[in-house]
């Protein structure tokens, strides 16, 4: 009886979160200027539930991650995160956050895929990504959303991500 009524909540809930998406921009490089296309009256993102980026990470339920993440932005992505209300989801938006990029051989700054600051759904390798890949990702994010059940996701975040803690502008794991 009780698994009944956990899956008629998650069923009810999922389809409410999947259809009404908030995102963050967290946009350092390129990939901003194709997200912000994916804005415009060509793609629509309104179209899916994503109308207005949220200018406060509390109101937002997506962060879109896109471009280079370098050590010294790595804190104020990690600090976004932790302010964003539960459940949260993230899109890493081209081949820069995903792995680092063409940086990541030569530089020493650039982190090497986000996903060692947060965890990551949806993961968009290409450099820089369409608009409509963008909005690919989202749909897969909503069907991904859709499937999960509310226990779930609780071990799905706490698998994915260490504990890190910022000290004098540097990440150090606890």
């Amino acid at each position: 009886m009780s698994n009944i009524i956990v899956t008629s909540i998650d069923y009810i809930l999922n389809n409410a979160r999947a259809n009404s998406l908030w995102p963050l921009s967290f946009a350092t490089s390129c990939c901003g200027i194709e997200m912000m296309h994916a804005v415009a009256s060509d793609n629509d993102i309104a179209r899916f539930g994503s109308e207005v980026f949220r200018g406060s990470p509390r109101q937002a339920d997506l962060l879109i991650c896109a471009g280079t993440i370098t050590h010294k932005m790595a804190p104020v992505l990690l600090r976004l995160y932790k302010q964003m209300p539960e459940p949260k989801y993230v899109i890493a938006m081209g081949a820069c956050t995903c792995g680092g990029g063409m940086f990541c051989d030569t530089s020493y700054s650039v982190i090497r895929g986000i996903d060692k600051i947060i965890p990551v759904d949806i993961y968009l390798p290409e450099c820089p990504p369409r608009p409509e890949a963008l909005l690919d990702a989202i749909r897969k994010l909503q069907k991904k959303i859709k499937k999960e059940s509310i226990l779930t996701r609780k071990e799905f975040v706490n698998s994915h991500c260490t504990e890190l803690e910022e000290k004098d502008g540097i990440l150090v794991r606890l």
